[in-house]
């Protein structure tokens, strides 16, 4: 084990220590382990044992110089032992052999990770195909999207079946079914932890960052509950995403994910008053944006779309959806904003990723650029798609453009029918607050 401090820390303290640790630790663990024993369930049990030790050793010993090195030498061990006493298929002796030579690949592993920034090259390149890998396996296409999620946030996140719970408004013991669940399909359908072949490689990433931004709209848009944004959930999605942009820096959707994660977040401090209500976007006092994360997204934006010139094709989906957020992030007030820039690029992102969504979101724009009546004709093509029947923006949407067309009591009547659709209580006291302005008009 690494050598450790003389100084002891307070128990409270020192748990919340270990805590913050294992947060920042807690997907490079769970995939060096579970690149030895190809089983992300057993990666994690292993994985958790170290912590578990480390809650049990630290109080009488303190804590380590490299408190991570000391978790992975512990989450080695457990994972050593584990394929001493369960050997795997014959084939795969070789690989086994390589693994139980321990102390040898430990020592040099060590010293490397315990000069602060000092990993050579060669481990750095390790440890990132390791994430990259357990990043592609939790968000594997045989697992629901549901699924892939809660074992994201599990594996990679480094949060407790009690914490997802809490971020989606579910009794734990679902959770924890969920993840559990995922975990036995992943190993039922014999899916290997490895990074995709090239051929599968795109159709795979388009998972992985679909499970991201899911994450991240849940945060930014809680479906349910009392709050209407659950920044912690925000946080988390653009951990996942950084990761992933530095695991792949020349894809360009990968860096338009983390250009429209940035510039959405930096407008959570605005979206919600010093009472909790929702502000709405152009009710909100752009100086309370966070003006560093839309430099960081503008700059990853700009990347990308370098990445992108490199190939044939049109941009993809999320930077096209990073674009539309940069129209508003560089518009100093709310009449400066350029609404016919943003009507074509969601013209030009229903071209490569049409849905009902798009087009309700394309409606609004519309409306801004050139007027309500032209944007109501598209609502009205909606009303009866099943995707929307029970989707609260669609007549929420419609009440707006009805509000501004002064037909207030059909708009009254469809806040009425969007607060009923909505789980969410800060969003259904807005919505009734709407209709409620259309009988005061």
């Amino acid at each position: 084990m690494a050598s450790q401090t003389v100084v002891n820390l307070p128990a409270a303290e020192l748990r919340r220590t270990v805590e913050a640790i294992w947060r920042i630790e807690a997907s490079t663990l769970i995939g060096r382990v579970a690149r030895m024993v190809r089983d992300v369930g057993l990666a994690e049990e292993f994985a958790q044992d170290a912590l578990v030790a480390a809650l049990e050793h630290w109080p009488r010993t303190g804590v380590p110089e490299n408190p991570a090195a000391w978790l992975m030498t512990a989450a080695k061990r457990r994972a050593l032992d584990h394929l001493r006493h369960h050997r795997l298929a014959a084939e795969k002796s070789v690989e086994i052999g390589r693994e139980l030579d321990f102390h040898h690949e430990l020592a040099s592993e060590l010293r490397a990770e315990q000069v602060d920034a000092g990993l050579d090259n060669t481990i750095g390149d390790r440890i990132g195909d390791d994430s990259l890998r357990l990043i592609f396996t939790a968000c594997h296409p045989v697992l629901s999207p549901e699924a892939r999620c809660a074992l994201t946030l599990r594996v990679m996140g480094g949060l407790t079946t009690d914490e997802i719970a809490r971020a989606y408004l579910k009794p734990e013991p679902t959770i924890a079914q969920r993840i559990v669940r995922a975990k036995r399909t992943l190993a039922a359908a014999r899916v290997p932890f490895e990074i995709p072949p090239v051929a599968e490689l795109h159709a795979r990433l388009a998972s992985v960052l679909e499970v991201i931004y899911l994450i991240f709209n849940e945060g930014y848009s809680a479906t349910a509950g009392e709050d209407w944004t659950r920044p912690a959930l925000c946080e988390e999605a653009m951990r996942l995403g950084r990761v992933l942009a530095g695991l792949m820096p020349d894809e360009s959707e990968v860096l338009g994910l983390v250009a429209l994660m940035e510039i959405q977040a930096s407008r959570l401090g605005a979206r919600v008053s010093p009472t909790g209500e929702p502000v709405l976007l152009l009710d909100q006092d752009r100086a309370r944006w966070d003006h560093l994360l839309i430099r960081r997204g503008l700059s990853a934006l700009d990347r990308a779309f370098e990445r992108a010139q490199a190939l044939p094709g049109p941009l993809g989906p999320y930077a096209l959806q990073a674009a539309i957020a940069a129209c508003h992030a560089r518009s100093l007030t709310k009449e400066q904003t350029d609404w016919s820039r943003i009507a074509a690029l969601y013209d030009a992102l229903a071209q490569i990723a049409p849905s009902p969504v798009l087009t309700l979101n394309r409606a609004v724009a519309i409306s801004m650029a050139y007027g309500p009546a032209a944007a109501l004709d598209i609502v009205d093509t909606l009303v009866d798609d099943p995707v929307l029947q029970h989707y609260h923006l669609l007549p929420s949407v419609r009440g707006d453009l009805l509000c501004r067309l002064d037909r207030l009591d059909e708009a009254r009547a469809e806040f009425e029918r969007a607060a009923t659709l909505t789980r969410n209580a800060r969003e259904r006291a807005l919505l009734l607050a709407r209709a409620a302005q259309c009988d005061s008009r």
